[in-house]
């Protein structure tokens, strides 16, 4: 079993930062990727950033050039830097791993608001 623990949400004013984490811990046998989806109020589940690996990334449109995704496979963790936030970046971050395993898991989810 795996279990993901996401940090690092909170309040933050437009155009202000934040950094997010994301661990997994478990019996993981091979990571095929990770990455970070966000949910509004009201609004569908949507990919913000992932990355493979083999350190491939994607990002949304909407965040490219001001959300960095990063990893350490050492510490089965993916870190996501989220420069110039907007309020639209306001939602709910779902950190997620591929793994051949257990397919998709899932964490919690971790607060953003961006708010001044």
């Amino acid at each position: 079993q795996v279990q993901l623990e996401e940090s690092g949400g909170g309040l933050v004013q437009p155009g202000g930062s934040l950094a997010l984490s994301c661990a997994a811990s478990g019996s993981i046998s091979i990571i095929l990727g990770m990455g970070w989806f966000r949910q509004a109020p009201g609004k569908q589940r949507t990919l913000v950033a992932a990355i493979t690996s083999t350190s491939r990334t994607t990002y949304d449109d909407s965040v490219k050039g001001r959300f960095t995704i990063s990893r350490d496979a050492a510490k089965n963790t993916v870190y996501l830097r989220m420069n110039s936030l907007k309020p639209e970046d306001a939602a709910v971050y779902y950190c997620f791993l591929d793994a051949t395993q257990y397919g998709r898991v899932w964490g919690h989810g971790t607060q953003v608001t961006v708010s001044s």
